[in-house]
């Protein structure tokens, strides 16, 4: 029996806003780009219900596995708004294959989901052609994915991503901080920008403010504000996958939320501090901008920005300088930025005028 208001209208999933061919044309062309990522262990072919990964074919003997998820924050509605989608894919790789290099894990295979309200082709492929050249960077398989087309859950032109990636560690090689002593010499890599992390805080600096975005920096008559917003996270994965092999370091933290106090004790044994000084290195033009615009206390900047250093490295002293030499021979900007001395595991950052401190408890967050 008809309800009094049925006016036999056929309903299908296309009226309800899902276009299930779009995503079957958006599976087709991005084919090429998952290809163009594969390595051994993986053919990288999309399509099936679950992507295969042989760990022999890959070199790996007693390996451990090492697996983590992340995504970009409130940067993706930087790169929405402004049109910013080619690079916000290697953000969301970097994230999660800088997170299992510093368990001394290669990153394998990766794995990305990708949510919208309406699916544009043209949007969808430019992210996740971004996605592919992040894993190219960082040597893992895009292996598989989700495209999910959700009406009525997201605002007209809006995304959301997420990344899921498995690395690989010979059993013995892994990192976990056991090996830091005190005397180790903390070295810093130079970051690319504000990586994936504080983007709210940006966000509402911009708004506040009126930057104009879309004009040259008032640090850079160069490069327009946005491009320097929206660089996209450096990725450190081949760079220090030698180094780890080799046994010359002793841990890695990735500075991500939290920034320094915040990330650089979670890979300290107990009974061990971290001594940063932050007039080691020259803090980019960039966050020198961030600091003045917003008026933000030095201790903020160092919680909530990662302030030039994208990864800090703990390493026996006498291992330091040749290994700073080695990394700066192979692309990365190095300073050494610190030492590890006895005391309550925590971090302790000194500047020219100011000291902030992290100790326990401290708590691992992603400061979007």
């Amino acid at each position: 029996m008809s309800s009094n208001n049925d006016t036999g209208e056929r309903y299908s999933y296309a009226k309800a806003g899902v276009n299930i061919a779009a995503g079957n044309a958006l599976v087709k062309a991005i084919g090429p780009l998952a290809r163009a990522t594969a390595r051994p262990g993986a053919d990288a072919e999309l399509g099936g219900f679950g992507g295969f990964f042989d760990l022999r074919a890959a070199g790996y003997k007693d390996p451990l596995l090492v697996a983590g998820n992340d995504g970009v924050g409130t940067k993706v509605k930087l790169a929405i708004d402004h049109d910013r989608h080619d690079a916000i894919g290697i953000d969301l790789v970097a994230m999660c294959v800088n997170d299992l290099i510093v368990q001394g894990a290669e990153p394998l295979f990766f794995l990305d989901y990708f949510a919208t309200g309406k699916l544009d082709n043209g949007v969808a492929e430019r992210v996740i052609a971004g996605i592919a050249e992040g894993c190219r960077i960082a040597g893992c398989a895009l292996i598989g994915g989700e495209t999910a087309e959700m009406p009525g859950m997201y605002a007209p032109g809006d995304y959301d991503l997420a990344g899921f990636c498995v690395g690989a560690v010979e059993r013995g090689e892994q990192l976990t901080g056991d090996a830091v002593a005190v005397g180790d010499v903390l070295l810093g890599l130079a970051s690319s920008g504000v990586h994936s992390n504080g983007y709210s805080l940006v966000r509402r600096l911009a708004a506040d403010k009126g930057w104009k975005l879309d004009r040259p920096a008032l640090f850079d008559n160069e490069r327009l504000l946005i491009e320097h917003l929206i660089e996209p996270t450096r990725i450190y994965v081949k760079t220090l996958l030698p180094f780890i092999r080799a046994g010359r370091i002793h841990a890695l933290a990735h500075i991500t939320g939290g920034g320094l106090l915040e990330n650089v004790p979670r890979v300290l044994p107990k009974g061990l501090h971290a001594r940063i000084d932050a007039d080691a290195w020259e803090q980019p033009r960039l966050m020198a901008f961030l600091q003045a615009q917003g008026h933000i206390e030095p201790g903020e900047m160092a919680r909530t920005f990662n302030c030039g250093i994208g990864m800090v490295l703990a390493v026996a002293p006498d291992q330091a300088a040749s290994l700073a030499a080695d990394l700066a021979n192979a692309g990365e900007t190095v300073f050494t930025i610190g030492e590890i001395v006895a005391g309550e595991r925590g971090c302790t950052v000194t500047g020219s005028t100011e000291t902030w401190s992290a100790r326990e408890p401290w708590h691992a967050v992603h400061s979007a």
